[in-house]
């Protein structure tokens, strides 16, 4: 049956029920009783009028933000591309991290099937620092200079896991020197913890390293390394773990990528990481603790006092990864410390592969990392393989630390 034409009369709701005749009698008493104005004073002829929603309109003081769609995801290799063209840098750097994060996929999944594929276990063999290596210490340095030297931007790599700097073949190398620890916590791969990988990156050497003599190059390729963390280009790290994080600084903050199994590619999802001012977990190997000097035993002691807002001491939290430590930190906040003891007075962490990078991870997210003298950037390094103690973290925490030390 054919819609009738609307009769226009006083009440919205007759206006809909009279122009749909099939409705009940009792349905007209209800739509008359449920839409009844409050106002009795009513024209004696009214339209019916539609009215959108109220919205929040963006004023001149509230700035209007852009919603990100959930399919607008920005990769690695995209976001690299974008720092090439806003000239933070260029594009041999951009193809030697590209390289590097192609090293870390293939790490974390031959550590994802490492029981599988009978790479767990010892290779049964020593690294200049004499600890043993496992197999798979073994195949990440493999992975990362290989990855290097195909990159054909790669002048000088210097690997925790070597005895002295390498330089890559003249026929195929570049000039960016790149320094390394390829598994931070590889004691924890037959168990599966978390693990990571170390990187940074200098300048190019303006000296070169070819030389006339053997004795010459290697001399030059350790001067062209012993740089200070200062004059680190790039730096970042690998977190192997219940997710897949690559962390990167280029010098314009701290950004990181979670890798996405289902099409293999590091997707941005931690843009521009600012660590806490303060935090309230600090990270010691506290079986050290009778090895320690008094004045850090009485840091520590006051850190389990209770005290603050909420009554509680500080959370002792040890991981044991100096790349679990410093993502944690740089989310959450807190203190990380690896100090000098009786038996080792130079604490336990190398300058160049692990405590460098980290630190300038670190102040580029707003922290800070000292030795407990002096800023670990500014260490200037006279052995490739140097180890510093180092106190990281965030810039109340270490501050505080400090005045204990002092």
């Amino acid at each position: 049956m054919p819609l009738t034409e609307p009769i226009l009369i006083s009440s919205a709701s007759t206006i809909f029920s009279s122009s749909i005749p099939h409705l009940s009698p009792s349905h007209h008493r209800l739509l008359r009783h449920e839409t009844q104005p409050c106002n009795t004073s009513r024209k004696p002829f009214s339209t019916l009028t539609c009215q959108a929603s109220p919205t929040t309109t963006p004023t001149s003081n509230t700035p209007s933000k852009k919603l990100k769609n959930r399919y607008e995801l920005e990769n690695l290799t995209t976001w690299l591309l974008k720092q090439e063209q806003a000239g933070h840098i260029d594009a041999e750097l951009t193809i030697v991290l590209s390289s590097i994060s192609l090293a870390c996929k293939q790490i974390a999944s031959l550590l994802q099937r490492s029981s599988i594929i009978n790479l767990t276990g010892a290779q049964g063999t020593m690294n200049i620092q004499g600890e043993d290596q496992k197999k798979l210490d073994v195949i990440s340095n493999e992975l990362f200079c290989n990855c290097l030297r195909s990159s054909g931007r790669t002048g000088i790599i210097a690997s925790e896991e070597e005895d002295v700097p390498v330089a890559v073949e003249e026929t195929n190398s570049g000039n960016y020197i790149v320094v390394f620890d390829p598994i931070d916590g590889s004691a924890y791969i037959d168990i599966a913890l978390t693990t990571g990988s170390i990187f940074g990156i200098y300048a190019p050497d303006e000296q070169g390293i070819v030389s006339d003599t053997l004795d010459e190059a290697k001399e030059k390729r350790f001067v062209s390394v012993c740089q200070p963390g200062s004059n680190l280009l790039a730096a970042g790290y690998c977190l192997y773990s219940s997710s897949v994080v690559f962390t990167i600084s280029i010098g314009n903050g701290v950004h990181g990528f979670t890798l996405d199994p289902a099409y293999g590619e590091f997707v941005l999802t931690h843009e521009d990481i600012k660590i806490p001012k303060s935090g309230k977990i600090y990270s010691f190997n506290e079986g050290n603790f009778d090895l320690w000097d008094t004045k850090l035993q009485n840091y520590l002691n006051h850190l389990r006092e209770p005290g603050g807002p909420a009554g509680k001491p500080y959370s002792g939290r040890y991981i044991g990864c100096l790349v679990g430590e410093i993502h944690r930190m740089l989310l959450y906040g807190g203190i990380y410390g690896n100090p000098q003891n009786e038996k080792a007075k130079n604490g336990n962490l190398r300058l160049l592969y692990e405590c460098a990078p980290m630190s300038y991870l670190v102040e580029q997210a707003g922290g800070k990392a000292i030795d407990g003298v002096q800023r670990i950037l500014d260490i200037q390094p006279k052995q490739i393989h140097q180890r510093t103690p180092i106190y990281i973290g965030s810039p109340d925490e270490i501050d505080k630390l400090v005045s204990y030390l002092v």
